[in-house]
């Protein structure tokens, strides 16, 4: 991670109205990656609903270089935004995902500061995305034996945060050369 003050965004020295613009393009990235994802046919295990979280992309973007509150602020917009398109089981599956994948993160980056790779913590996201969503639809359905979806899910997790880390690293430079760095 010895490149992550190369892409930071000083947000301190940002105005309120460029910060809130800022956060407003990043969530509309995020929607469109969403839609972009929809449009990719599922993976062909017998897991329900696993995609690979092209939108978190934007989550763990804002999180490494732009601070812990916008990347809340995202969680709770996707979230939102998922409870308005599809359903309130959708909105809370997103939100108790986004917060378990950004609180993983945000610890491992506090204990483990520069030393830990966009790898590690993309994976580390990932997985605890879908722990926080399996977590999230075993209270839904209490009662019901679902166990045994948690190793496919847990292995998806690995696979999609190879995925978004890799698609993280190659978009940095091209957010540095429009000025975001």
């Amino acid at each position: 991670m010895s490149t992550q003050n190369e892409y930071r965004i000083d947000v301190m020295s940002m105005g309120k109205t460029k910060k809130v613009v800022l956060t407003a393009i990043l969530f509309a990235v995020a929607l469109v990656l969403s839609i972009v994802e929809s449009l990719i046919p599922s993976v062909p295990i017998p897991v329900p609903g696993i995609k690979f979280g092209l939108a978190n992309i934007v989550i763990m973007y804002s999180l490494f270089f732009l601070g812990k509150s916008t990347a809340f602020t995202l969680v709770v917009l996707k979230a939102l935004f998922a409870v308005i398109t599809r359903g309130a089981v959708a909105g809370l599956l997103s939100f108790t995902g986004g917060m378990f994948s950004i609180l993983i993160m945000i610890i491992l980056l506090t204990i483990f500061r520069d030393k830990i790779s966009y790898l590690i913590l993309s994976i580390f996201g990932a997985v605890f995305f879908n722990i926080g969503q399996f977590t999230a639809i075993s209270l839904i359905y209490v009662g019901m034996n679902l166990w045994f979806y948690l190793p496919a899910l847990l292995i998806f997790g690995v696979i999609a945060g190879l995925v978004t880390s890799t698609l993280l690293k190659f978009i940095l430079p091209a957010l540095k050369e429009l000025g975001y760095k």
